[in-house]
């Protein structure tokens, strides 16, 4: 069982307010607050860097800590597909099928880990990190309506840090937390 100052160390408040931040982005959205919806959603997206950060740097990488940053970018991300069918359904339907490939490469890859290990993965590999770098960043870029061409890039990327996942979730035989590649995989 997890301790209690184990449970509430600040990298694991930070997981915990970044969770807390989906309804309030889902409400934002059905308002159509989009200046608002933005503004919690760069906040929100912070709080995404600065778990790991305090992880890293106060020396306080869990387990808990690691499944908990799942979490919550599995929640988010959820978050900000419903939020765009809501803020801009038009660009979401010009563009549905890119939009499917990004939201099945994040879905995939949870659904084989828990078909094969009957959880939540928490790999956290330097590929889904750029999938997502370049998702938030066209996300932000396409829906201020600059361009649509770093959404196709962010599908690429992001179907290819899937496939390296489930992958790694295939090559494993017991589940591992922060496996950084497919070549760590290879180790364990």
């Amino acid at each position: 069982m997890t301790d209690k100052k184990d449970f509430f160390n600040p990298p694991n408040i930070v997981s915990i307010i970044r969770l807390l931040m989906a309804p309030v982005l889902l409400l934002l959205a059905h308002q159509q607050y989009v200046i608002a919806y933005f503004v919690v959603l760069l906040f929100t997206l912070f709080t995404d860097v600065l778990d790991g950060f305090l992880a890293r740097h106060l020396n306080m990488i869990t387990e808990l800590g690691s499944h908990l940053d799942s979490w919550g970018d599995f929640v988010i991300y959820t978050t900000l597909a419903i939020a765009a069918w809501w803020l801009w359904p038009e660009i979401i339907q010009q563009e549905m099928f890119y939009v499917l490939c990004i939201i099945l490469s994040f879905v995939t890859p949870v659904l084989v880990g828990l078909i094969k290990f009957h959880s939540l993965t928490s790999y956290h590999t330097w590929s889904v990190k750029a999938a997502v770098f370049i998702t938030v960043v066209s996300y932000v870029v396409v829906f201020l309506d600059w361009a649509r061409w770093p959404l196709y890039l962010a599908a690429l990327v992001s179907v290819i840090a899937a496939l390296e996942e489930i992958l790694i979730t295939l090559l494993m035989k017991h589940q591992h937390a922060d496996v950084r590649s497919f070549w760590h995989a290879l180790k364990y």
